[in-house]
């Protein structure tokens, strides 16, 4: 008998990929998560968005990676039944600036759910350079189990 996984849990892995492959600064990596001509989308004020293509969303990250330290960690995922679609949400950790930001992103899947085709990302709250935690205000993300500090650093990327 085979041992098969649901529609929801591979779609719940390939959000895991992605992520992986993010804070791993694998450019590949993020390109093989994605279809040709996926979209990520992103509130106003983030310079070139939205971001068009695989290619283009993995040198994003890639560049987030090199350039402000970042590192991210998944809070919770929920899946439609079907694994059509997925909302998760996230901390993104800017090192290199001392910035943390929080938010939430909605995805859409290709039909075999090997590829992700759409995110819509939404931020916690407008991204306020003074403050050094961009949060929801009186949450207690401690108290939630939400990661208080970045995942650790991927190899050194030259």
């Amino acid at each position: 008998m085979q041992n098969s996984i649901s529609k929801a849990e591979k779609a719940a892995a390939l959000i895991r990929r992605y992520f992986q492959a993010c804070n791993d600064a694998d450019r590949q990596g993020l390109i093989d998560c994605f279809t040709p001509d996926a979209v990520h989308y992103f509130p106003p004020g983030l310079p070139g968005a939205p971001w068009r293509g695989a290619e283009a969303i993995a040198d994003g990250w890639v560049w987030c990676v090199k350039t402000l330290g970042s590192r991210w960690t998944i809070e919770k995922i929920l899946v439609e039944e079907s694994g059509d679609e997925a909302v998760i949400e996230w901390t993104h950790w800017k090192t290199t600036v001392n910035e943390v930001l929080r938010g939430d992103e909605w995805y859409i899947f290709d039909e075999d759910i090997t590829c992700i085709a759409e995110i819509r990302a939404y931020y916690a709250s407008p991204v306020n350079k003074a403050e050094p935690v961009n949060k929801l205000h009186d949450f207690d993300y401690e108290g939630r189990g939400f990661a208080m500090a970045p995942p650790s650093a991927p190899p050194r990327l030259d």
